[in-house]
């Protein structure tokens, strides 16, 4: 007897998996931008119905966290120079990737990535801050405002800040009158100068003066008024 051949014209599709599924969404990403991952779109693309992804992921909030997190292991953690100088090209490396993905900078600012790239970002920052002998609790906090800052500045200038823009600002700037906005006039070429790197470079170093003379819980003066 004759055993009847299958009907089916392809093979079985691998099962589900949390990484099967962050690896898909990844390669939207580097193709077509993060604005693209969506549930349906995955399941298009792992030939499954959306319901099926949220047992692996909870909602869109948390895969592109996970997208965040494996993107983020394109960071340059090993760089040379000083403490400081080390601090800046880790953060400079990290705005890069943001910049490179249209739409990652604007999730990373209210996505909370917990995988291992995240967690290897933040203690080679906290091992840069401990070399620089920034105390501990200041380091804590400070590893927060340092990757917030590049973060919001990365999706400023994705979103809004094109050479128009930046055109038009220093155009009202110079246009204002010194009798009715002095400071403003005075000080006009200055606001607009330098590019995004030099900007962002120079509020990293101010961060790190004030993260390292700042503490966490300062002393409030408890004596009563006279």
């Amino acid at each position: 007897m004759t055993t009847p051949r299958s009907r089916r014209e392809r093979p079985a599709k691998p099962a589900l998996t949390r990484a099967g599924i962050v690896a898909v969404a990844v390669g939207v990403v580097r193709a077509e931008g993060l604005h693209r991952v969506t549930m349906r779109r995955l399941a298009q693309e792992l030939d499954t119905g959306a319901a099926s992804l949220y047992v692996y992921v909870r909602n869109t909030a948390e895969l592109h966290a996970a997208v965040l997190d494996e993107l983020l292991g394109e960071v340059v953690l090993t760089t040379e120079g000083t403490w400081d100088e080390r601090v800046a090209a880790v953060l400079g490396s990290y705005a890069e990737v943001l910049f490179r993905y249209p739409g990652l900078a604007q999730s990373a600012l209210v996505a909370r990535p917990s995988g291992r790239h995240y967690l290897d970002l933040t203690e080679t920052l906290l091992a840069l801050l401990a070399e620089g002998e920034v105390p501990d609790g200041q380091a804590a906090w400070g590893v927060d405002l340092l990757l917030q800052r590049v973060t919001a500045t990365a999706a400023e200038h994705v979103v809004a800040q094109s050479e128009e823009d930046w055109a038009a600002l220093g155009s009202a700037v110079r246009a204002v009158s010194p009798e009715t906005h002095p400071r403003l006039a005075a000080l006009g070429d200055d606001l607009t100068s330098g590019d995004p790197g030099e900007r962002m470079a120079w509020s990293v170093r101010v961060l790190l003066s004030g993260i390292a003379a700042t503490p966490t819980h300062p002393q409030t003066n408890l004596q009563e008024k006279p």
